[in-house]
């Protein structure tokens, strides 16, 4: 009998190990400028959105806060929220397509909502439907050219992407995709505050939160199609959003009359 309850004691332990092991991310090559960018079709194509933001590269500036986080810490931070953020998406997308699967696969232009316009309507119900499939419709347009000092040019039917800002830069995580934040560093609606920063992983938590009760009320069957869902959506994440931005535009007003 002891033999019997030792094994009823350990045995979930080793269960729990094993899901926990099961559940590890996979790796994906960033070896190469090219494996990078393979790989980051190769992420949306696994289900594993929320791996995006690993192949993004935002330089922080050497300065630590008021509270000792550094600049680093803050931007890791806002990548993980993203993460989640994406995460959560994508599982709202797999419930869309499993509910409303004629809609989805039928024309995009026809899925539409009337929050904020026509125009938007269309971009969003696209989004929700398949909110990756730009990376896949632009595969064969994008080239990622190695430089062999550390860079790689990323072009577009053979012109630089955005003229050149965004290209790709080798790091010790492997070949990222370096996001041109040296310009906008110097505007006034960069985060210059530990608790800036904090506002901004506080946006995207309120959009994961946002698409979190979307998903419950596609599980509670309230929407008569991907349009209606769509509606609905776009209330969410669109007041979610406003009011985000509403405090972070306080925080930086209130900052600016203290200098």
């Amino acid at each position: 009998m002891t033999i019997i309850r030792s094994i009823q004691a350990i045995l979930p332990v080793l269960v729990s190990l094993s899901l926990l092991s099961g559940c590890a991310d996979p790796d994906y090559d960033t070896s190469t400028p090219q494996a990078a960018m393979d790989s980051m079709q190769a992420m949306v194509e696994d289900g594993r959105p929320d791996l995006l933001p690993t192949l993004l590269y935002l330089e922080p500036r050497d300065i630590r806060f008021d509270d000792g986080v550094t600049e680093e810490s803050a931007i890791e931070e806002v990548r993980g929220k993203l993460s989640d953020m994406l995460a959560q998406l994508w599982r709202v997308t797999l419930k869309l397509r499993d509910e409303f699967p004629d809609d989805v696969d039928g024309e995009f232009e026809e899925v539409r909502i009337r929050f904020g316009g026509d125009g938007f309507g269309d971009w969003f119900g696209r989004i929700l439907a398949d909110p990756f499939g730009v990376l896949r419709e632009q595969k064969e347009r994008v080239v990622v050219e190695d430089m062999y000092d550390g860079t790689a040019a990323v072009l577009v039917d053979d012109e630089p992407l955005f003229g050149g800002l965004v290209s790709m830069i080798e790091t010790g995580d492997g070949w990222q995709i370096a996001i041109p934040v040296q310009y906008a560093q110097t505007s006034e609606y960069w985060p210059q505050t530990r608790y800036e920063w904090s506002v901004i992983a506080s946006m995207l938590l309120a959009v994961e939160n946002s698409l979190t009760d979307f998903e419950r009320e596609i599980d509670r069957g309230g929407f008569r199609n991907l349009a209606h869902a769509s509606e609905r959506a776009g209330r969410l994440l669109g007041e979610s959003v406003v009011v985000q931005s509403v405090i972070y535009a306080m925080m930086k007003r209130d900052d600016d009359s203290e200098e």
